[in-house]
């Protein structure tokens, strides 16, 4: 199926996912910094401590903000909003427009893959 992505689109005010969970958020990050710097055993607390602020910083940026993303399937154009803090770590601009993304659907729910591999969840407000 061609899909096509938009550019993203941002406004304000919808209220935060409930299932947000900044402890897994934290966790994830600090465990790819790990990774990214080549695995220096004894820096637990520093990669806690630098993933707890650049999470917190990217919640910040992202509360209260509406975050969407547009597909086009067949011609038509999907929005799907998501929030940040269950966008497992995604952020606008990952994918440019024009791409080709693979995608599916499941009742209100539309699943983007990622260039990494993990697909964005989001909610289709719009068709």
């Amino acid at each position: 199926m061609a899909t096509h992505v938009s550019p993203e689109s941002e406004s304000g005010g919808i209220p935060q996912d409930a299932a947000y969970d900044l402890h897994e958020l934290i966790r994830r990050r600090a465990e790819e910094i790990y990774e990214r710097s080549g695995k220096i055993r004894g820096r637990d607390v520093e990669n806690w401590t630098q993933a707890e602020e650049e999470i917190r910083r990217e919640a910040a940026r992202y509360a209260g903000r509406r975050i969407a993303v547009v597909v086009k399937v067949n011609g038509v154009d999907y929005v799907g909003e998501y929030t940040f803090t269950a966008a497992d770590g995604y952020a606008p601009g990952e994918f440019a427009a024009g791409d080709s993304v693979a995608v599916r659907f499941d009742e209100d729910k539309m699943y983007v893959k990622r260039p990494n591999g993990k697909e964005l969840e989001t909610r289709v407000v719009k068709i």
